[in-house]
């Protein structure tokens, strides 16, 4: 069996439909759902912009869900606990995935079991997370919107948002490429991406960090 990763994102209109979906974020669905087959689940708060903002979006969140195998994932996509997040939604979207590499932790752990890192011709994701160091999260944000506008302007990309359990200071990013070579080419050969890697390691500014590549086996995307 190979473990699958489900990374959903919904997106709302109107008041009472966003605030709902932010009140989920403090009572998720899921805490005291039967789920057969999930092992981890986080929801996130999704940044404003093109999601890698200091600012909140409080029309779109997210959702991560890792299961010990692809029926159990696809089963949880038409389950009763997913349609509390979509119905209301005018657009949904999630991509299913297997961990091709994955080195760091997140909590502590590393939630990610690798299946395949043999090479992949299809769309390959990529999740960052880190937790920012609180002195420094002020220094940590002055380099990310010169990044973050590199990121639509580089060729294959097909989606990404920035995403977190908390602002400022538990990030994530999640970004969809169509083939390894494109997302290799925008991470190796943009300068601002190789100049935030190098302060990252300069400036030491995460006390936890992941980097994790999967291979997408399968998207579904709802537009209402």
């Amino acid at each position: 069996m190979a473990q699958t990763t489900m990374v959903s994102f919904f997106t709302y209109k109107g008041f009472w439909n966003k605030w709902k979906a932010f009140q989920r974020m403090g009572f998720p669905p899921l805490r005291n759902a039967n789920v057969s087959g999930l092992q981890v689940w986080k929801p996130m708060g999704v940044g404003g912009g093109n999601g890698f903002s200091i600012r909140p979006d409080f029309s779109t969140y997210a959702l991560i869900t890792i299961f010990t195998d692809e029926p159990s994932a696809l089963e949880f996509y038409e389950s009763a606990a997913l349609k509390h997040y979509s119905a209301t939604s005018v657009e949904h979207r999630s991509y299913f995935m297997h961990c091709m590499h994955s080195h760091g932790e997140w909590g502590g752990k590393n939630p990610f079991q690798e299946y395949n890192n043999e090479a992949h011709n299809g769309p390959v994701a990529i999740i960052t997370r880190a937790t920012i160091k609180p002195k420094l999260a002020y220094n940590f944000w002055k380099y990310v919107p010169s990044v973050s506008r590199t990121l639509a302007k580089f060729p294959g990309l097909i989606f990404s948002k920035g995403f977190g359990e908390w602002p400022i200071f538990m990030q994530a990013t999640f970004s969809v490429w169509e083939d390894l070579e494109k997302m290799k080419a925008y991470a190796y050969q943009n300068p601002s991406h190789a100049e935030m890697i190098k302060m990252t390691r300069l400036k030491a500014w995460y006390s936890e960090e992941m980097f994790s590549r999967f291979q997408v086996w399968d998207q579904k995307i709802v537009v209402k």
